[in-house]
């Protein structure tokens, strides 16, 4: 999004997102934020809002381009979490995709989430959850995006996290 601020002190935004392809680009835009802060030593966790249908995998399957991953990036609703790796330029990139809208009970969600959370801190990958209202907690510091559905496009909302705060000595 705005190639001349620190991922971390990056402002959110709403955007309007003509069709599927759109989506996409946005997915692989935000791959460039999400490295960022994982070299940063930030948070790489994107929260994806959104009624069936609104581009929650479609906006993952850019997100994926943009980690250089180049097999076929599908839903992982019967899976629950799908593991990718790929490379950018001389950097290995990896990504954790989560489903937990088959997950109603929070308990399930929550304890699925931890595992994925951790594996994906080992790797350094980037984790994106589809459906995170299903969880009992919120995890923080997240990248928060929500896609809504209006006629034959749809908004998308991102609020990246808050920037971390410097200590105070004294």
């Amino acid at each position: 999004m705005n190639d001349s601020a620190p991922a971390a002190a990056r402002q959110g935004w709403r955007r309007w997102l003509a069709d599927a392809a759109g989506t996409r680009r946005l997915g692989c835009a935000l791959a460039a934020d999400l490295l960022e802060a994982l070299q940063e030593g930030g948070p790489a966790l994107l929260l994806l809002r959104g009624d069936l249908g609104a581009g929650k995998t479609c906006l993952v399957q850019g997100l994926a381009e943009g980690l250089g991953i180049g097999e076929p990036i599908t839903s992982p609703t019967f899976a629950l979490a799908q593991h990718y790796v790929g490379r950018v330029g001389s950097r290995d990139t990896a990504l954790v995709h989560l489903d937990l809208y088959r997950l109603e009970a929070p308990a399930a969600a929550d304890e699925l989430f931890l595992q994925e959370e951790e594996q994906a801190a080992a790797l350094g990958a980037v984790l994106a959850v589809e459906w995170p209202e299903r969880l009992g907690m919120s995890p923080e510091p997240a990248w928060r995006l929500e896609l809504q559905v209006e006629g034959e496009g749809r908004w998308a909302r991102l609020d990246p996290p808050p920037a971390p705060r410097a200590a105070v000595s004294g």
